[in-house]
Order: C-alpha cells, then sequence, then structure tokens
C-alpha cells in the first residue's frame, strides 16, 4: 500500500499535528498491566518531538458509550445480583454511569507516557471541552497533550461532522498510528480527513511496519505458505478462508471452528462448539482448497472434557480422542498430540507463515498446550517469515516469551483479520497515496 508516512513529511517544526494511537491498554485497580502499545507509538512520537511539531495524542480507552445507555447489558455477576433481589437493574446501571469513566480514563496513560518521554506530556481532562482547547494551544515544540477518551463523546463512533471538525481545529497535519482502530470508520480514524478537513494526512511509523510486513506477506508470500486460523466461529472469519485459500498452499484449521469443518466431513463431534448455519459453507471451502489443489489440514486428535471450564481456569478433567469420535456427552477444547506435531511440522516446512486465532481454550493451562505448540514452532521456524496477526495470538506469543523470535506480531486483531480478508481498512484508505 503506497501510502505516505511521517518520514514523507519535510517539516514538522511548529506545525500542530494530532496523532490518532492506540492506548487501549488493559488495567486493573488503575494500574497498566501491559504496556507494550503505549512502548509500540513511541517511536512516531519521539520523531515528531525531535522535529519541533506541537503534538496533540488521542486515543480510545475500552467501550465507555455502553455505559451511558439505558441497554446496558448487565454480566453475569450482575444478573446473579438482581435475580436474587440484592439490587435492581437500574441500581447497577446507574453505579456503572458513576464508576466506568473512572476506570476508563486516559490519565494512567498520560502519567506513564510522561515519565517516559522526559516530562513533556500534558494530560487534558476533556477531549473538545476547554481544558482541552487550552491545553492544546499552549502546547510548545516538542511536547505533547494527550486527549482524555474519545469514546466518552459518542460522536467518535457515529462520525460526527461537528466533532471532526473540532478534532482537526487541533492540527495542520494528522497522523495515524492506531493500527489496532485502522477497520473502525470513526471520527477520529477516518472521518475527520474523509470530510476534507485535515489536507495532510499520513501514518506513523507502527502502520507503516504493519503494512509492509503484513501487507507485502500477503501480497508477494515466499511460498511455501502457511495460514493458520483458530478461534471460536466460522462466521467471524468466513471471508478470511476464502481469500487465504486463494493465496496460500497450506490452510490449517483449529480452535473452536475446527469442529463445524469436521462435523461437515461427517464427524462426530459431541457437544462441541459448532456453527450449525455455516456447515455448507466449510464443505465448499473444503471443496475449493481439493479444486485448486491446496491443503487444508484440520485436527485429527482433540482434547475433550465433559463441559467448558467455569471460571475459565478451573481444573478440568480431560482425555484425548481422536477429532472425528467425540463421545455425544463431550466436547473438543484443545488440539491434541498428534494435531500439534502435524501443525508443527507444515511450519517448520514453511518460508511464510501468518497466524490469528487460538488453538484451544488458551486461558486455562490444562488446555492451553495446542496454542503453546504453535507459538512455539512460529519461533523455531528457520529462515521464514513469520507473522501473527494480533488479538489472542499475539498475546499468547509475548505471554509465553516468543515475541522476539518471530518477524512480526501485529498490534491489532480486528484489522489483521480484515487485511487477512483482503479488505481495505478505512483508517488507512484515507491516508495521502506517496507521489
Amino acid at each position: 500500500m503506497n501510502k505516505m508516512s511521517v518520514k514523507d513529511v519535510k517539516d514538522f517544526k511548529g506545525k500542530r499535528v494530532l496523532v490518532r494511537c492506540d492506548f487501549n491498554v488493559p488495567m486493573k485497580d488503575g494500574t497498566i498491566t501491559d504496556e507494550n502499545r503505549i512502548i509500540g507509538a513511541l517511536p512516531t512520537i519521539q520523531y515528531l518531538m525531535e522535529q519541533g511539531a506541537k503534538i496533540t495524542l488521542c486515543s480510545h480507552m475500552g467501550k465507555p458509550h455502553s455505559i451511558f445507555s439505558d441497554e446496558v447489558k448487565l454480566n453475569k455477576k450482575d444478573k446473579k445480583k438482581v435475580d436474587a433481589g440484592e439490587t435492581t437493574a437500574e441500581a447497577i446501571i446507574e453505579k456503572a454511569k458513576k464508576d466506568e469513566p473512572k476506570k476508563l480514563t486516559l490519565a494512567p496513560v498520560a502519567k506513564r507516557l510522561n515519565e517516559l518521554l522526559g516530562g513533556k506530556v500534558t494530560f487534558a481532562s476533556d477531549v473538545v471541552g476547554p481544558d482541552a482547547q487550552k491545553k492544546v494551544a499552549a502546547c510548545k515544540e516538542g511536547e505533547c497533550v494527550l486527549l482524555e477518551n474519545l469514546r466518552f463523546h459518542w460522536e467518535e463512533e457515529k462520525k460526527d461532522l461537528e466533532f471532526c471538525k473540532k478534532l482537526a481545529s487541533y492540527c495542520d497535519i494528522y497522523v495515524n498510528d492506531a493500527f489496532g482502530t485502522a477497520h473502525r470508520s470513526h471520527a477520529s480514524t477516518a472521518a475527520i480527513v474523509e470530510y476534507g478537513l485535515v489536507k495532510t494526512a499520513v501514518c506513523g511509523f507502527l502502520i507503516e511496519k504493519e503494512l509492509t510486513v503484513m501487507a507485502d506477506s500477503l501480497e508477494h508470500p515466499v511460498h511455501p505458505f502457511v495460514a493458520i486460523l483458530g478461534g471460536a466461529k466460522v462466521a467471524d472469519k468466513l471471508n478470511v478462508i476464502s481469500n487465504l485459500l486463494e493465496k496460500c498452499d497450506t490452510l490449517i484449521i483449529g480452535g473452536g471452528m475446527a469442529y463445524t469443518f469436521l462435523k461437515a466431513q461427517g464427524g462426530s463431534v459431541g457437544t462441541s462448539l459448532v456453527d450449525d448455519e455455516k456447515i455448507d459453507y466449510c464443505k465448499e471451502m473444503i471443496a475449493k482448497a481439493q479444486s485448486m489443489g491446496k491443503e487444508l489440514l484440520l485436527p485429527v486428535d482433540t482434547v475433550i472434557a465433559k463441559e467448558f471450564p467455569d471460571p475459565i481456569d478451573a481444573p478440568v478433567d480431560v482425555k484425548t480422542v481422536s477429532s472425528k469420535e467425540i463421545p455425544a456427552d463431550m466436547m473438543g477444547l484443545d488440539i491434541g498430540t498428534q494435531t500439534r506435531k502435524l501443525f508443527a511440522e507444515k511450519i517448520a516446512n514453511a518460508k511464510t507463515v501468518i497466524w490469528n486465532g487460538p488453538m484451544g481454550v488458551f486461558e486455562n493451562p490444562t488446555l492451553a498446550a495446542g496454542t503453546i505448540a504453535v507459538a512455539q514452532a512460529l519461533a523455531d521456524a528457520k529462515g521464514a517469515t513469520t507473522i501473527v496477526g494480533g488479538g489472542d495470538s499475539a498475546a499468547a506469543c509475548t505471554t509465553l516469551g516468543f515475541a522476539d523470535r518471530i518477524t512480526h506480531i501485529s498490534t491489532g486483531g480486528g484489522a489483521s483479520l480484515e487485511l487477512f480478508e483482503g479488505k481495505v481498512l478505512p483508517g488507512i484508505a484515507c491516508l495521502n497515496e506517496k507521489n
């Protein structure tokens, strides 16, 4: 994708620059538990500071919009309280409206950024209100202002024109470095440029790397090319499966979605997760792979249990059986030993490997072996370009300590999937083309 990056802008000195970042980091009790997304944004921010730009940073955090609606979905714990008569749904919603904004503030991110960037970051307590306007206006060359959570405004996700105008008033140049939200057509990710409010719109180093590694590997892969898809539902990856079959030599299917394929082949999958409406689609994909001479690999053995663990990390009794002979009262929750070996051999012989989605319920120690085996195989692959497409797969590789042995771990799960699907991402499509 031939898009301009920050390096293509000749002069940033004294220019006001709005940078869309992805600071949607995991938090616990007001403390950041994983700052990888903050670290990933630093090269672009530091470059702009060195160039003398006046920088306004913006990002979302979580999904606060839902708590301002009377259609709030209560979680299981809340529903039990309501059912037990301990409280009312209305009381829970009112409490959420007071408490959740405190949990989803970007203030802890601003504090950490300030530590990492030499005390040159100021936090604005609103987005387009008086505090933000005052601090953006006072921002000096080489300094930054981080705005409060964009999604505290419903206008962000609705691409409201007036909201976009207010964001655009902060900048001469727009930089998108949030690959994790590049598939969203929101005010700060695309509409600010689509409405013609900003003329110079470029990507940061993070998005540039995503495009260079992932897009190029998909368009010009070195063969053999192995694609691995896991996760829960076939419906989530319909077009991804079809598009990858046309590009790769071997498509490996694992995770919950494998059981729909196995049932489509006539296997007995017990109470495993099955997307019955997609049985015919799976049959079509199996036939497509055969007609194109592509290899579509499914698990040959499966780790099964009586029921899904609750809580998810609870102890569980398991055994391993043939994937097509799962007892009627049992469910598949991870790939078995033979499958791990089979998948690892395919990965070892590949020159390009992309992976999105875990092989089982990897959050449970007893059911994590399949996902660990795939991550290990990617880390051990010699002379191959190995790409992990964000989400749970990326989290697994990072947690397991394999990150530094994998060519590229994407910062965006949903965005990666849409790239694998062959879609044009709104947050990238809107950026200026190189001459």
